[in-house]
């Protein structure tokens, strides 16, 4: 290993891309590998009649980590990517016939629960979005913009606020933090769901989740043209700073020499670098999917507790429907029978149903033929091809459980257009198909998460498996830890240049 070889990135998720774009513009050769044929990870997009349609996220949030990235190499988001603010922040049905909007305008979203709820809700509902603030504006700094978080800072900012020890929780899961909080056991279930934007169960989730729906509040967008968008903005932004794109290659396994990475191998060779950056599941490197000398980079007992999997279909159809919005939530009847099975690794029974009407947002005529996204929480699996059965049971769950909502589509989609826990296990391995990485369930889950730092010199870690967590957000916020820590790492550990007087020190 030559201290002028490359940084190597192996993997093209969102993480990756930030990574290459951050280091890229401090001046480092890049070069990026991945398995698939185009950039974005989970950022994905499958074929349909009407076009791409999203297959991965479709939430944009926390704006100011994306243009911090862009700003890192001298640019401006908005140059790169169009983006359109999106006031509804999400439609909400129940069988009772209930219907409710949220709004980024708090008042907005008081005003429209109290119309479904009456003056009960309505103060509920505002002390707990104040509750949610004040948590997310506590820990936004000590969590999540720390590289590494500490229990003693944690600790010492709550001293400095004891008020909120009671806020957290800290003895409680999220469904018993809302069964305090809200009267109206459809509000419950709505902000239960805000723990799956982690991969988690609000029924075993930490009640401290309940602030990630502040995050959301604050603002959502739409990208034109899709959230894949965002991946191919930020590949070209690289590619533009000098960074190099290596795809439809696996990486086979990571050398070291001296205990330290010297290179990445793929089919096609090795590839000498300075460092590298794994843009993956960690559980990728302890299950020894890169190789026996990196199988101790990280610990692997945390890794094990998995977080939820999903189904998802993409596809374009005529909708003979309700009044969708952008972001629209279905929900099933008991919260119980969705979780309760997902925890004993089968198909919830009678689920709540996400769906992203692609075309569709404030302002917007869609066109007869839409694109969607639905997508209905599932188990971890550790199966790469779902069975016959399977895909069934979910077309039936799905687009049975619409209809009763009066939502039906001209044509079926084909098999082809579900993405399965399987399909995503088959996708991105080592994960068993989580598509949040490790679990968040438990007080301490979220200081257990692996940092940017591994054990092995010359390795970093970036992504949703990696610390702060889940989350398109909180993924680009890791390449900005892992860029920080290996330029820090540079700098202590560059020898200066020998003199003729033994022990001087050059100046040049």
């Amino acid at each position: 290993m030559q201290r002028n070889d490359p940084t190597i990135i192996i993997g093209a998720g969102i993480g990756g891309l930030a990574a290459a774009v951050r280091l890229s513009a401090a001046g480092r050769k890049v070069i990026v590998i991945d398995r698939a044929s185009e950039v974005g990870g989970k950022m994905r997009t499958l074929p349909s009649t009407a076009g791409p349609v999203d297959a991965g996220p479709t939430v944009f949030t926390m704006r100011p980590v994306f243009e911090d990235v862009f700003a890192a190499a001298g640019e401006r988001l908005t140059d790169h990517v169009a983006l359109e603010q999106e006031p509804l922040l999400a439609r909400h049905w129940w069988r009772d016939g209930a219907e409710l909007d949220l709004f980024a305008d708090r008042e907005a979203s008081a005003q429209s629960i109290r119309q479904m709820g009456g003056a009960a809700a309505e103060a509920d509902y505002r002390r707990f979005a104040a509750e949610a603030q004040r948590l997310y504006e506590a820990f936004e700094a000590p969590m999540m913009h720390t590289a590494k978080p500490s229990q003693s800072a944690l600790t010492l900012r709550v001293l400095r606020e004891p008020g909120l020890i009671a806020l957290m929780a800290p003895l409680s899961t999220l469904s018993k933090k809302l069964a305090r909080s809200f009267r109206d056991p459809r509000l419950r279930q709505l902000y239960g769901r805000y723990a799956t934007y982690v991969g988690g169960d609000p029924f075993q989730s930490p009640a401290i989740l309940s602030l990630i729906s502040h995050a959301e509040a604050a603002g959502v967008w739409r990208v034109t043209g899709g959230m894949h968008k965002l991946a191919l903005s930020m590949k070209a932004l690289a590619q533009n700073l000098g960074a190099e794109f290596i795809l439809n290659t696996h990486v086979t396994r990571i050398e070291t020499q001296s205990g330290r990475v010297a290179a990445v191998h793929t089919g096609d060779g090795r590839h000498p670098c300075a460092e590298a950056v794994f843009n993956g599941d960690p559980r990728a490197l302890t299950t020894g999917l890169l190789g026996s000398s990196v199988e101790q980079a990280t610990p692997a007992k945390p890794l094990e507790a998995r977080s939820l999997s999903a189904y998802v279909w993409s596809f374009a159809a005529n909708p003979r429907s309700p009044d969708l919005a952008h972001h629209n939530v279905f929900f099933g009847q008991d919260p119980t029978t969705e979780f309760g099975p997902i925890a004993g690794g089968q198909q919830p029974h009678d689920p709540t149903l996400y769906i992203c009407a692609e075309d569709r947002g404030t302002g917007r005529t869609p066109p007869a033929t839409e694109r969607f996204e639905i997508i209905m929480n599932g188990a971890p699996t550790t199966k790469t091809h779902p069975s016959a059965e399977e895909i069934n049971t979910c077309r039936q769950q799905t687009f049975g459980t619409l209809a009763q909502f009066g939502l039906t589509f001209d044509s079926s989609p084909p098999d082809r257009a579900l993405t399965t826990p399987a399909g995503f296990n088959s996708l991105f391995p080592a994960t068993t198909g989580s598509l949040y990485g490790q679990s968040p369930h438990g007080m301490m889950a979220a200081f257990q998460r692996p940092t940017a730092r591994t054990k092995v010199p010359g390795l970093y870690l970036v992504g949703g498996g990696t610390h702060p967590g889940a989350g398109i957000p909180m993924a680009t916020l890791s390449a900005r830890h892992a860029v920080e820590a290996m330029l820090s790492d540079r700098t202590s550990t560059s020898q200066s240049r020998q003199t003729v007087m033994r022990g001087g020190m050059s100046t040049a």
